[in-house]
């Protein structure tokens, strides 16, 4: 306890990182209030039904990770996965197109030029989803007797404030990258989903007391001990499990020896060098079909696999498929990441080499052989705490409070957190201060930074 109170009385002293604090809540406050308004033209008491949809299957992940906004009709009803479905799409065209291939080696200028398409491409993907949202909301009104405002006008205008509220969204999310503390973009999903567990835990508590009394209690705490465990695990996993490394050495004088001696260090190679990125790039995927489904299928056509894939989030084929995404994504992110060929050049350029393998390519295939080794199973590792709310729910834990215990949402509040700690902890060292923990610095993830 005091050294917590000795760490907030540090960071009060130091006057940017304070202000970037506060304007990171700020921020946090607008795009939560924004969640609660309400397009134009609907009346909130006929949201019931949307709100059943959304208490289950994908759309209930979808809704977390807008933070309910998608169950309220609100104007960030879209949230910030367009955005993200575009950043998956700009990151693939880098690796497949010469031209991007190109821009992305420009540097600064480059990078600029790629975010602006991918905002091109969030627009058109919103222009797309905007319709789609307003006909499932149609449907659902429909059941409870209410109705939208019909008319193209209604459609038209309505489109316009939810591609327009998603890209406030990423503006804000922008803004906090730049002026608050942690990745903004990142940081804006693990708001949604920190908003929805009070209420996935007191439906959790209600349920465990109801269905057994006192011994619904006791259930709810091993529960609770079962969160943190798994938490744990998501931590090591996020953090990289960093005692996977790769020796070498080079000579005091700067030239190679004949034998591993002299100046010795280790290139740290992390099991999951990507991070908690697959987990949102997989599930961003996922969401693809709602965007089509109102318009390709009815809701009563309940013999039809897709929607009964959407409908059932802990059914084998939906989480069979999202785990193949989750280790093709780690290793597609990974070779984004990790450049064996810059590495060895590194190497040679210090007069550093690895014992028994030549400089220059060999070293790079070296390299190279062992990452692909070490992300196989930090890739299955991570896919199974991805897919583990499957079982959890098995043992008759709520869908909505089954979905903390590793999935999406456990990861990206792990990754999410460690990051902004560790922000914080850098700001505190660099003014002198002791860093938050006693023992050793926070360990960031890789990756979300990406956005």
């Amino acid at each position: 306890m005091k050294k917590l109170i000795e760490t907030i009385k540090n960071i009060c002293g130091i006057e940017d990182l304070r202000n970037r604090i506060l304007i990171t809540f700020l921020f946090v406050l607008i795009y939560r209030f924004g969640s609660f308004v309400v397009l134009p033209g609907i009346n909130p008491k006929a949201l019931t039904e949307l709100s059943k949809q959304t208490s289950s299957g994908l759309m209930a992940l979808l809704d977390m990770f807008s933070g309910g906004a998608f169950s309220n009709a609100s104007i960030f009803a879209l949230g910030i996965m367009p955005y993200i479905s575009a950043s998956i799409v700009m990151q693939l065209l880098t690796i497949a197109v010469p031209s991007f291939q190109k821009k992305q080696k420009e540097g600064e200028s480059g990078r600029k030029k790629i975010q602006q398409y991918t905002r091109y491409l969030t627009v058109f993907i919103l222009l797309l989803q905007g319709p789609s949202y307003l006909v499932n909301l149609s449907i659902q009104m429909q059941q409870v007797g209410a109705a939208l405002p019909s008319g193209v006008w209604f459609r038209l205008y309505s489109t316009i404030i939810l591609c327009a509220g998603s890209m406030f969204v990423m503006w804000l999310g922008e803004r906090i990258t730049d002026k608050g503390v942690g990745n903004g973009i990142s940081f804006i999903i693990l708001v949604g989903i920190i908003a929805r567990f009070p209420s996935a835990i007191s439906q959790e508590f209600a349920s465990c007391y109801s269905s057994q009394g006192g011994g619904g209690l006791v259930k709810f705490l091993l529960e609770i001990i079962a969160l943190f465990v798994v938490a744990a695990a998501a931590i090591l996993l996020v953090q990289g499990i960093r005692k996977v490394k790769v020796f070498y050495a080079k000579n005091m004088e700067g030239g190679r020896s004949a034998s591993p001696v002299g100046v010795r260090n280790y290139i740290p190679l992390k099991v999951n060098a990507a991070g908690v990125m697959p987990i949102i790039f997989g599930q961003a995927i996922m969401f693809i079909p709602l965007a089509v489904m109102p318009w390709v299928m009815s809701e009563q056509n309940s013999t039809n696999f897709l929607l009964n894939m959407l409908r059932n989030t802990n059914g084998f084929w939906y989480n069979f498929i999202f785990a193949v995404l989750i280790i093709l994504f780690t290793y597609l992110y990974t070779a984004i990441t990790i450049n064996p060929t810059t590495m060895a050049d590194d190497l040679k350029r210090m007069n550093g080499y690895i014992p028994d393998v030549k400089p220059g390519k060999p070293t790079a295939e070296y390299i190279d052989s062992i990452m692909s080794k070490i992300t196989l199973p930090g890739s299955i590792f991570l896919a199974l705490i991805a897919i583990l709310p499957a079982f959890i729910s098995k043992l008759g834990v709520t869908e909505q409070f089954s979905h903390f215990f590793g999935g999406t949402s456990l990861l990206i509040i792990v990754g999410v957190v460690l990051d902004t700690l560790q922000q914080v902890e850098s700001h505190l060292l660099m003014h002198h201060y002791d860093g938050l923990m006693e023992s050793g610095h926070i360990q960031g993830r890789s990756g979300l930074s990406a956005y």
